[in-house]
């Protein structure tokens, strides 16, 4: 199959280019899901989101005379293959050749497109529906225009392969010859589109090459750092070193005498809560990056540390274990878990511990800003295109409609790049530099050590057994600072998106189940980390399943399928604090059989049970966040002296139905990679309030010799009646507590504390 092509345009491109040429354009008013699903949900998914639900246009697709099909692409590229995903369900309704589409990126607009955070596992859940009804609105309006020029009915003629073609006669007419006709037609309504029927699809469910994958193969492809034009300067800041601090003084007279250093300038940081205003700190402004970097290290700058200055994270864990051993605020409480613990035959406890974590996407966050007769352009490498245009807008006191957001290529994104601060830095240099376009480059070292962190977890869990070894009580304590801590002041609890991530909604069958969220004070930016809060709940909870079954000499596999109990909808509507990825419940209930269904697919796929030799273990783990169900059974290997090799992994995965495999696979063994990097390495501590790694030296990822050998990806088939989960983020989860679980039966040994590190050679 051929491979379409992108191109970087901006909408304004699009409309000038393509309809000065005459050609239909299509604007679809959008519902946020199928009807059948709107009906039901209500103010949840695409419709609960900011501008989700406007007016004006969430998908545009224009046809040129020449017969090229344009799809904007209106959700931000960072390798999980959105440019792909969208547009090819667009093409398959529309019925287009897939060669002969071009697929081009919107602009930041909330007004014409809709929301656009591209984060939260959302894209495909929340646009699927409105994509396959802009596609179905083109092709009818195509259909209606040669039914309209034969002097036929419409029912007479159907779109076919880039054609529309009567059917008694075999007449056809290309897109092309149809499309300035088309364009002066009304759009269809949605109550009166007629979309494909599941087993008509020509791309939906079907494996397709990346629609930038040229471009990106070859070095074409424009990220964040790419960005460039005539009298562009160059910028780096030197950031406060410890959280909320400040400059006291600063000596430049150096760094002004660097060659190609212009001008140095100081940017004031925002108070706590300070959302994703910047640090502050001292800019410097010169020709070419290198210099402005070698200016930077010529500075002299005493810094003001602020109330984080002391923040030890080794001292931190000990005291949020010790707040994990003591009663906290009551999240859950089904039956009574106390007095049921106290009841019981045999008592199990454990407590798990994963550290602050940098998301270190391949590409530091990188934005050019250039300011223009009062208007400003921003290219950035963003995940948050709205919530970019809105904060510059405020910082530079513009008006919204002002600022131009173009959104680049993101080199990797992890939550990061939804926080436009870097963005906003460029904006404040540029316009110090008069309106000059200037491109602000973060460095991995800056990425490392002034980032927005996975937050650190403490999480305690008591279990009673009975005499049988069934789980008659669970009681889990969690305590973190929470993401809240950046937008309000004093948050010390978790908000209630974080403790529905796993915690408040763990679908186990016990009669006495109770939650604490213990308080914790954030002492660095706390930010969205793939998965988020899922990581640590899962790796805690599914490590103790696994330790439970230990206690009570039972198979992991038969004890976490014990522990879910029978197939059925997990009753938890009732929970103040069940958050379910802002879905409605109806739409997206917690469905235990699902759950099921993956840990027993993954187990037969992966041979669970089989003999292995000494030293070899099998791990398995299972949990449901963005409303998508995943299992992972990890082989392990541990050599005497404590060297770790992973021979294969196998993931079940149950997303509801699936656009493209090929990149539902992609996500996956891409999780199992990030998961065995956190697992094994990955960890941001503090000294005296400042980070204490820098690069990927000592901030490490998985290396290559480290990687499992196999990943199997085993995808549960669409079911069409089921509506679209997430798949950037539900892989990660499940893995670290696999792993963990499959050394535990290679060794013998525990894992409770993250990274691994030498625990193996301990």
């Amino acid at each position: 199959m051929a491979a379409t092509r992108l191109f970087n345009f901006s909408r304004r491109d699009v409309l000038k280019g393509i309809v000065a040429g005459g050609g239909l354009v299509l604007a679809a008013r959008i519902m946020p899901l199928g009807s059948s699903v709107a009906q039901t949900a209500g103010a949840y998914g695409a419709a609960a989101m900011p501008h989700g639900t406007v007016n004006n246009p969430n998908a545009f697709i224009s046809i040129g005379k020449d017969g090229i099909v344009t799809i904007v692409c209106h959700r931000s590229e960072m390798g999980q293959g959105v440019r792909t995903g969208m547009p090819q369900i667009v093409a398959d309704e529309l019925e287009a050749d897939w060669a002969r589409v071009r697929v081009v990126n919107a602009p930041g607009d909330e007004e014409k497109f809709g929301n656009q955070d591209t984060d939260g596992s959302r894209s495909t859940r929340h646009f699927m529906q409105p994509m396959r009804e802009a596609g179905a609105a083109a092709r009818m309006m195509l259909e209606a225009t040669a039914a309209k020029r034969w002097g036929v009915e419409p029912g007479e003629v159907e779109a076919r392969d880039h054609e529309v073609v009567h059917k008694a006669s075999g007449r056809k007419l290309g897109y092309g010859e149809l499309a300035e006709e088309a364009a002066t037609l009304e759009v269809p309504a949605n109550d009166q589109l007629r979309l494909k029927n599941p087993e008509q699809f020509r791309y939906i469910g079907k494996a397709m090459p990346l629609a930038d994958g040229f471009d990106i193969t070859v070095g074409k492809a424009q990220y964040g750092f790419d960005t460039w034009m005539e009298g562009m300067k160059y910028a780096v800041v030197a950031r406060p070193p410890v959280f909320g601090g400040k400059v006291a003084s600063v000596d430049d007279s150096a760094a002004l005498k660097v060659p190609g250093v212009e001008k140095i300038v100081r940017i004031e940081g925002t108070p706590a809560p300070a959302k994703f205003q910047p640090l502050g700190g001292v800019a410097v402004i010169a020709r070419n990056t290198w210099a402005a970097m070698k200016g930077r290290d010529a500075l002299k700058i005493t810094w003001e540390d602020g109330p984080h200055g002391s923040y030890d994270s080794e001292a931190f864990r000990k005291q949020m274990e010790e707040t994990a051993r003591k009663p906290a605020k009551v999240v859950r409480d089904d039956g009574d878990a106390e007095a049921a613990l106290g009841k019981a035959a045999k008592k199990v406890e454990a407590e798990y511990y994963i550290p602050h974590l940098a998301q270190a996407p391949m590409e530091p966050p990188a934005a050019t800003v250039r300011i223009q007769d009062g208007k400003c352009e921003v290219w950035a490498c963003v995940q948050a295109p709205q919530v970019t245009r809105t904060d510059v807008a405020e910082r530079l006191g513009m008006k919204v409609e002002d600022v131009t957001v173009h959104v680049t290529l993101l080199g990797g994104g992890f939550g990061r790049k939804s926080k436009p601060d870097f963005a906003i830095e460029a904006a404040l240099l540029s316009k110090e530099m008069g309106g000059a376009p200037v491109k602000l480059l973060w460095t991995r070292e800056d990425d490392i050590r002034h980032g927005y962190y996975h937050t650190v977890s403490v999480e305690r869990i008591d279990a009673g057994l009975d005499d049988k070894g069934k789980a008659v009580a669970w009681r889990h304590r969690s305590v973190a600072p929470s993401i809240t801590s950046i937008f309000m002041p004093d948050a010390r609890h978790q908000g209630p998106f974080e403790l529905g991530m796993g915690l408040v909604d763990v679908p186990f069958d016990i009669p006495n189940l109770r939650c604490e969220n213990g308080e914790a004070e954030a002492h660095a930016r706390i930010g969205w980390f793939r998965s988020v809060s899922n990581i640590p709940h899962a790796f805690a909870i599914q490590s103790f399943a696994a330790e439970l079954a230990a206690a009570s000499g039972k198979d992991q596999k038969d004890y976490l399928l014990e522990l879910l109990g029978p197939p059925r909808v997990a009753a938890l509507e009732s929970l103040d604090t069940l958050w379910n990825y802002g879905e409605s419940t109806k739409v997206y209930p917690v469905d235990v059989g699902r759950l099921r269904n993956v840990v027993e697919l993954v187990a037969e796929k992966s041979g669970w049970g089989r003999q292995l030799p000494k030293g070899h273990g099998l791990g398995i783990a299972a949990h449901r966040s963005f409303v998508t169900y995943v299992a992972t059974v990890v082989e392990t290997v541990v050599a005497e002296d404590g060297t770790l090799t992973i021979p294969r992994v196998d993931v079940a995965v149950d997303c509801g139905n699936v656009v493209n495999p090929e990149r539902v696979r992609a996500q996956m063994e891409g999780a199992c990679i990030m998961g065995l990097s956190l697992a094994l390495s990955s960890e941001i501590s503090f000294k005296e309030g400042r980070v204490v790694q820098g690069n990927f030296d000592d901030y490490q990822v998985a290396r290559i010799d480290q990687a499992p050998r196999e990943i199997n990806v085993h995808i549960v088939p669409s079911n069409w009646d089921l509506a679209p989960g997430g798949v950037g983020e539900p892989g990660l989860p499940p893995f670290a507590p696999a792993l963990t679980n499959a050394i535990f039966a290679a060794t013998g040994k525990r894992i409770r504390r993250l990274p691994i590190g030498d625990q193996l050679r301990a």
